[in-house]
């Protein structure tokens, strides 16, 4: 090589925000596994470590069932930590194509997936279960957990808290009524579980610093986490990207914070 090709230096052009807008168009949605994110956005974990402990949960187990399990991934890594699983491990599940991919995760495992809409009633018989569980339901059926839990059973399981990720949902949507940002409150929660005749043992709310690195990461986080920004579409919200995406490039990260829940609720022996 010349001293001029020694001097010479690679060039690596930055990407566009038209570039970044098609990237988080791209992305594949399907399941719950945020690898993608991986240096383009960053979400403090909770001090509880929910995968591990359901882990724990399931070595003790004789039956158990994952409400919602999304793309199967959190309860395969937490079954993947117990020498003996339950003898009866069921998952349900209502996105389509979450259906398939957990169903290729989990099927070696021994786990069947159902597919069963987020807000039917269970499609199992009463008290058919020690442990059920749940990461980031939409929304839990407490008389639906309380009749297939076994007495002495238990709802384990990390919830969503109230005004996650507003930072960002407020930016494109502005501010949100009481009845928005007040929903999922981990009290009220509470006092739905004991309604249903759940005992509550354990209740547990952090908040948690959230970073977005880039608009990519924006765009696909919206359109995965659907709920956020209800129909979400590029198009829709391009002043408002544009604006976020010269707010990160001048400022650097946006900042928002997560709002999640730990919450153990026990059926009553008799």
């Amino acid at each position: 090589m010349t001293d001029a090709g020694r001097d010479q230096k690679p060039s690596f052009d930055k990407p566009t925000f038209e570039d970044l807008l098609a990237e988080g168009v791209a992305v594949p949605t399907e399941g719950w596994d945020f690898s993608w994110f991986e240096g383009r956005a960053s979400e403090a974990r909770p001090s509880w470590g929910f995968a591990v402990a359901l882990g724990e949960r399931l070595g003790r187990a004789e039956a158990a069932l994952d409400v919602q399990t999304g793309g199967g991934e959190v309860l395969d890594f937490a079954l993947g930590r117990v020498d003996r699983g339950p003898g009866l491990v069921v998952a349900t599940e209502g996105w389509p194509a979450n259906v398939a991919r957990a169903t290729a995760l989990l099927r070696p495992r021994g786990v069947a997936v159902v597919a069963s809409p987020e807000d039917a009633p269970l499609p199992f018989a009463d008290a058919s279960f020690g442990l059920v569980s749940s990461r980031h339901p939409v929304r839990p059926l407490w008389g639906e957990i309380a009749r297939v839990l076994e007495p002495g059973g238990t709802y384990f399981a990390q919830h969503v808290g109230p005004r996650s990720v507003f930072e960002l949902v407020e930016w494109f949507l502005g501010p949100q009524p009481a009845e928005v940002s007040g929903a999922r409150h981990p009290e009220r929660e509470c006092a739905d579980a004991r309604a249903a005749g759940l005992e509550v043992v354990d209740l547990r709310a952090e908040r948690l610093r959230v970073e977005f690195h880039d608009i990519a990461a924006v765009v696909h986080f919206l359109r995965k986490v659907i709920w956020m920004v209800p129909g979400f579409t590029v198009s829709d919200h391009l002043r408002r990207l544009s604006e976020l995406h010269e707010r990160i490039e001048a400022q650097g990260p946006f900042v928002a914070h997560s709002s999640r829940h730990l919450i153990e609720a026990r059926k009553p022996v008799g």
